[in-house]
């Protein structure tokens, strides 16, 4: 009786005794040695037998890659995307005429042989001898499917791919000795299951499920004879047999699969005779996998999708770990998109902005409460044509944005929301001047105090010249006054404001560090709608800030098995009191009833927002909400050169750009359609008393000009004014008039990191 291991089976020595003369001829065989000589195979021989004992008892099989489903929180399929398009499907669903087809043509004896075929090799080794060359194999399907698995753990390494490809004897030692075992261990059955779902069929259709959609928009349980024939003739050359570029030697090569299906007696030659004469009755359906699929405009929300799988801990420890579970696939990843919504945002940014204007706009919708990232999207389409992008202009640069854009006044009620808490009351009153220098000093964090330049001190203006105080905070709110903010941090310090941004998870989008300078009330730091509209969401659920998610759950499927895995979660903390958040609420409320944002306003459902134009309008703003939604509009140059003066934009002109005007129409169709059949709440309000400020009228940014305070470039220049190394927004007139020529270029925008604040030093 034959010795056998603990674990069962031959010993290494036994199966390298019988598996040592087959191995030898079937690798010179296949790559395509001639064998001359005894002594030549003798070495050879020698050589296999220690190859043969060096190699793991087992193969590993790496997860077959699949295609990953990514839906929307209704389960709506937004996109698939994929390394390698596979469906892996049980035998039971496909269909009994590719089964055949495949194993007639590759391995005809595969029931009758182990898992080498000595009759095959015998038989290819003569045939070769004959003709002297290569022109017949011996590989067993068992064989083939081994090799299969290797190429597949090379992934997309082509080093490794190349490594597991070479017709070396080397490889087919390994090859061979992996096929044994897994003849033992998995039976024919699975064996053939494992190679119709492993085997590439061209067209990046891997697998026949995938195969079966991609040429004939069928499953692969429903495949015909005549088309069953074409898929397992493709296999041996996908490129030299592709039906799609090639149908005459891809309809020769059905034909022979065919023609061997009768020879071994799966079907008639009558059955061959007339599946031969069908045409290929092709129904070829396109690729379509990544992000550039996805429907309803979500291509950006997808990649957002994309990049917080590979950033966040919570699906491995390294990217290297999350990018290997995220290439092999097989994911199902449901979102937090809401289709109302995100078709709601589109539908309103194709109305106001076109794809081909000089400017784009981006908006970003997140439920208050819960950090849900609810819909994103843009006017320029994902994508590599042109007036298409692949940086989606909603989120920062970390998670695939660009470096942000000044967001303006839409900062102003951080600065409110830091006063108040800070213990100022909602009545507060400042002589806001038309224009004013900044004050100095003005206390800043680590016990810094922020000096202007007494040589050049830097100094802002309203809007409009009859703008004039004093105001208290409700007016100064909705009109938007540059002067009575920038008095309100001076008396505060910027140390509370910095700090209430951070609690509001509001950061730049570059990724630097917010500067200690008081221009920061004017919106000079470059922020991404997404960080605005989940900052807003904080006043919108009564001072709770939450932390956007975009992934509700989960699952993996692992061969016929499904997991979950673990998600991000939300986090949830206090940024603020209730009161304050209130306050804000009732101030912001002002904003859309009688302020700059009048025409963002939602009829009877109450509504709060602000609106924002950058120095030179760069780029305009409307940051809004509703107790369960928040949403955020951009709309600008993404590079920083075109400025929103005499331009149109959806085909409608405008002499000057401002919030109130682009921006907040956007936000407020949006929101109407993303709102549509859902409860209308109200605010928590609080009275303010009457400080009885002089009656100005409206006041508002519809006026003409920017309602804040400027870019705050670094190169010096402040709102028509020089100032220091530090320097940022001031206000001035929309278009600076300094009494010194400006070299061309010499604005430069985002891109330089502009928007550090306004001149002056610590002190």
């Amino acid at each position: 009786m034959p010795n056998k291991r603990s674990g069962g089976g031959l010993s290494p020595t036994q199966q390298a005794a019988k598996f040592l003369g087959v191995s030898v001829l079937a690798g010179a065989v296949l790559a395509g040695i001639a064998l001359p000589a005894v002594g030549a195979l003798g070495l050879a021989a020698k050589g296999s037998v220690e190859s043969f004992d060096d190699l793991p008892a087992t193969m590993k099989a790496p997860p077959l890659s699949q295609r990953t489903t990514i839906l929307d929180t209704d389960g709506g399929q937004i996109a698939t995307v994929y390394s390698r398009d596979r469906t892996v499907v049980p035998l039971k669903d496909i269909s009994p005429y590719i089964q055949k087809a495949i194993v007639a043509i590759e391995d005809s004896r595969f029931y009758q042989h182990g898992a080498v075929d000595l009759k095959g090799v015998l038989r290819a080794l003569n045939k070769n001898a004959q003709t002297g060359g290569v022109s017949e194999g011996a590989s067993t399907l068992t064989q083939q499917y081994v090799k299969n698995v290797f190429v597949e753990e090379a992934g997309n390494d082509p080093t490794k791919v190349a490594q597991a490809t070479q017709q070396t004897i080397g490889r087919k030692i390994r090859e061979l000795k992996y096929a044994i075992q897994v003849e033992e261990e998995l039976g024919k059955k699975k064996i053939l299951e494992n190679y119709l779902n492993i085997t590439f069929f061209g067209q990046q259709a891997y697998g026949v499920e995938a195969a079966a959609q991609r040429y004939f928009s069928k499953s692969a349980k429903d495949l015909s004879l005549e088309q069953s024939a074409l898929l397992a003739g493709i296999v041996q050359s996908p490129s030299r047999y592709d039906p799609v570029n090639d149908e005459t030697e891809a309809t020769k090569r059905r034909n022979t699969v065919l023609q061997r299906m009768a020879a071994v007696g799966d079907i008639s030659r009558a059955q061959a005779a007339d599946a031969m004469k069908a045409p290929l009755g092709l129904k070829v359906s396109k690729p379509k996998n990544g992000c550039i699929t996805a429907v309803k405009g979500a291509g950006f929300f997808c990649d957002y999708v994309r990049e917080v799988f590979l950033t966040d801990p919570v699906f491995g420890k390294t990217r290297e770990q999350r990018a290997k579970i995220w290439n092999q696939g097989g994911l199902t990843i449901r979102t937090t998109m809401d289709p109302q919504a995100q078709n709601a945002a589109q539908r309103s940014i194709k109305e106001h902005v076109y794809k081909s204007d000089e400017v784009a706009t981006a908006a970003s919708l997140v439920q208050p409460g819960t950090g849900k990232i609810l819909a994103m999207g843009q006017s320029r389409p994902y994508g590599f044509k042109k007036n298409e992008t692949q940086i989606n202009l909603s989120v920062d640069q970390s998670m695939g944005g660009g470096m942000g854009y000044q967001p303006g006044s839409t900062f102003k009620p951080i600065v409110a929301a830091a006063a108040l808490q800070d213990g100022m009351p909602a009545n507060k009153v400042y002589s806001s001047p038309y224009q004013m220098a900044y004050p100095s000093p003005v206390s800043a964090c680590d016990g810094k105090r922020w000096m202007n330049d007494p040589s050049s001190p830097a100094k802002l203006e309203n809007e409009n010249s009859s703008e004039v105080g004093p105001y208290d905070m409700r007016e100064a709110t909705a009109k938007s006054v540059n002067t009575y903010y920038v008095q309100m941090i001076s008396d505060i310090g910027i140390c509370p404001v910095t700090t209430m941004a951070k609690k509001m998870g509001v950061v730049r989008a570059d990724g630097d560090k917010m500067p200690q300078v008081p221009s920061i009330a004017l919106g000079t730091q470059e922020m991404s709608p997404l960080t605005m509209a989940n900052a807003y969401a904080t006043f919108a659920s009564r001072g709770m800030y939450c932390t956007p998610v975009a992934i509700e759950s989960v699952s993996r499927r692992v061969g016929d098995k499904t997991s979950s895995l673990p998600v991000p979660k939300s986090t949830c903390s206090r940024a603020m009191s209730e009161n304050t958040a209130d306050t804000i609420n009732t101030l912001l409320k002002g904003v859309v009833e009688d302020g700059t944002g009048k025409k963002a306003g939602l009829g009877s459902r109450p509504s709060a927002g602000k609106t924002g134009t950058t120095d030179e309008r760069y780029a305009a703003w409307f940051v809004g909400y509703t107790p369960n939604m928040a949403g955020a509009v951009w709309v600008g140059d993404p590079a920083h050169k075109r400025k929103m003066v005499n331009i149109t934009i959806g085909g409608r002109s405008h002499s000057k750009v401002f919030g109130g005007e682009v921006p907040g129409p956007i936000w407020g169709d949006m929101m109407t359609g993303a709102l549509e059949g859902k409860p209308v709440e109200d605010f928590n309000t609080v009275h303010i008393p009457d400080s009885k400020p002089r009656d100005r009228g409206d006041g508002d940014d519809d006026g003409g000009g920017r309602d804040d305070g400027g870019n705050g470039d670094d190169d010096g220049f402040i709102g028509g004014l020089v100032g220091g190394n530090n320097n940022g927004g001031g206000g001035g007139e929309p278009v600076p008039t300094p009494s010194f020529s400006i070299p061309e270029g010499f604005i430069r925008g985002q891109s330089n990191g502009g928007g550090n604040g306004n001149g002056g030093r610590f002190g």
